[in-house]
């Protein structure tokens, strides 16, 4: 009786953990781990708050534990305690209250990065390279960034002072900002390009995203676009009915998008489009690169697996993953994955298995060999298991050791804050063009500052020098590692000189930003956009785009996964 009375009050108790909504075979033992590892857990704390020899900082240490319990998880499944709120909502929303500008940590300070056109940092005069050193007379100037911005957060309306020191200038500045409610537009920029091609880049599938498209797509074939180009390239994704809301738009009533499938049940789902479509016709082609992850590969998937588009660029991410968000006590949330997504072929495009981890703690992708074939609603083979593979694949170009360099260094950003103050205005961003010259004063700009590279390259030899000493193979092999380091030193001014080009863009990209912002940038790269450029190919020519659509002989009669 009284044991018949235990599994009762336990199954009862099962019941009731969160989230739990299936009973396990061996539910006794996994209820008794929870519970034992709790008490520890418990036991564990009391002991360090009682005996430890210094004060505890209870709240960052549990929400350090946590974040560390999570990371052996998967990325995308975050706690987000109450301070960090706001944080979670701007990510699924693009909205927020504040001054509207990218902050960020150099040498010791914060810095604005990057004021976005049109909102309150940039109508007040805040620019890049702008050291941060008061907010409403509290002292920053050995703030983290995320001190900051709460600081410059607030209720729309509100006013914010904030002290700077600009590059180029001896006293400080004060400038008053009127917080607004911020909210990123998802579309970046759309155009009628070529004569009749309509294009826009999308950025994020935040909330309403799909209605901004819906009104920009109609708004370029009331300009007479006659096909169309959807760029998702660096999208990271966000929600997931706005894609299937996108999709609707070109594709017929009724048709399966995405399907979810995890370890509830209860929570499959399977999403078809609800509403009748804008365009069934409309040539559409797609561009994606590795950047372009989550509700983005469920747009570009989707439309690639219904043969409605025909998708460029390179292989994207692989993140086949579906995130729900639970609310906890106290204010805060986790966002946890709860299940995989399908397109329509019924492939799941993750990428990477974290469920089998290598030894080292590392997860694999998973090998071509064994990913499976599936097949398009017109008989075209396509692969799971590595993202969306386009159907023409346009080879990235890599940026040279010593771009990198530059780039991450801040090196090419601070070259630009000096720049543009001796430039008070540039020519219009398609026909603006740095310099031969100006390219002479970047250089001798970089020597001036004692810039170094290929640091990684050093550490590793200096590495396996000493592994060599170690184990005796130095006196064998001295010469060949002396002739192998000799080649491995940098050429400052041959590097400068070889990766001219490249190193020319990205200060030209840089500079843009700062006089016409994201949409000035994405206008001046195009220019030379192989992607784009393709894309421009395909839909200027009709039997190409619809010969791609057709199955391979091959395939054709193959069946569907």
């Amino acid at each position: 009786m009284k044991k018949t009375l235990f599994t009762i009050l336990i199954s009862f108790i099962w019941l009731y953990l969160p989230a739990q909504t299936t009973l396990q075979p061996n539910k006794n033992q996994r209820y008794f781990d929870i519970n034992k590892n709790i008490d520890i857990f418990n036991s564990v704390l009391k002991e360090l708050d009682m005996f430890y020899v210094d004060s505890i900082k209870v709240d960052s240490l549990m929400q350090g534990t946590i974040r560390n319990m999570l990371s052996g998880l998967d990325p995308y499944t975050e706690y987000y305690s109450e301070e960090d709120m706001d944080d979670f909502r701007f990510m699924t929303t693009g909205e927020y209250a504040g001054i509207g500008a990218v902050i960020s940590y150099k040498d010791g300070h914060v810095i604005v990065n990057e004021p976005y056109e049109g909102l309150p940092a940039a109508k007040a005069g805040l620019k890049a390279g702008d050291i941060i050193l008061e907010v409403d007379d509290k002292d920053m100037r050995k703030a983290t960034v995320q001190e900051v911005s709460n600081a410059l957060r607030g209720i729309p309306g509100t006013t914010v002072k904030v002290k700077i020191q600009r590059p180029g200038e001896n006293k400080p500045l004060v400038v008053k900002i009127v917080r607004e409610k911020i909210t990123i537009h998802p579309v970046t920029y759309a155009n009628i390009v070529n004569g009749n091609i309509g294009y826009f880049h999308f950025g994020s599938f935040t909330e309403n995203s799909a209605k901004e498209v819906r009104s920009t797509f109609l708004d370029l074939k009331n300009k007479g676009a006659e096909s169309l180009i959807i760029d998702l390239r660096g999208n990271g994704g966000g929600i997931l009915e706005e894609a299937v809301s996108i999709v609707n738009m070109f594709v017929p009533k009724g048709q399966e998008v995405v399907s979810t499938k995890g370890k509830v049940k209860q929570w499959d789902r399977v999403y078809r489009t609800d509403e009748q479509p804008l365009d069934t016709l409309i040539p559409i082609t797609v561009l994606i690169d590795t950047g372009s992850a989550s509700a983005s590969e469920i747009l570009a998937g989707s439309l690639q697996d219904l043969d409605r588009a025909v998708i460029i660029g390179n292989r994207s991410y692989g993140k086949g993953l579906v995130q729900t968000t639970r609310s906890l006590p106290y204010g805060g949330s986790i966002k946890l994955t709860t299940s995989k997504y399908y397109i329509p072929s019924g492939r799941c495009i993750q990428t990477l298995d974290y469920s089998h981890r290598n030894p080292d703690g590392s997860v694999a992708r998973i090998p071509d060999s064994l990913t499976h074939v599936f097949y398009t609603k017109n008989g075209r083979e396509v692969r799971e298991g590595g993202g969306i593979t386009p159907d023409i694949i346009v080879e990235e170009e890599q940026l040279g050791r010593i771009s990198y360099y530059l780039v991450m260094g801040n090196v090419i950003f601070d070259y630009v804050t000096d720049w543009v103050l001796k430039h008070p205005t540039i020519a219009p961003p398609d026909k603006f063009a740095f310099t031969d010259a100006d390219y002479e004063s970047f250089k001798q700009f970089v020597k001036s500052k004692d810039f170094k590279y290929d640091q990684m390259s050093a550490k590793t030899m200096q590495t396996l020098k000493e592994v060599m000493k170690f184990e005796g193979y130095m006196d064998v092999a001295e010469e060949e590692f002396k002739a192998l380091e000799a080649k491995l030193v940098p050429d400052l001014d041959r590097d400068l000189e070889l990766f001219k080009d490249e190193i020319k863009d990205l200060i030209a990209n840089e500079i843009v930003k700062r006089y016409y912002y994201k949409k000035g940038v994405l206008i001046y790269t195009l220019q030379k956009d192989n992607v784009y450029r393709k894309a421009i190919e395909v839909l200027s020519d009709g039997d190409t785009y619809r010969r791609i659509l057709q199955p391979a002989k091959d395939s054709a009669s193959g069946k569907k996964g």
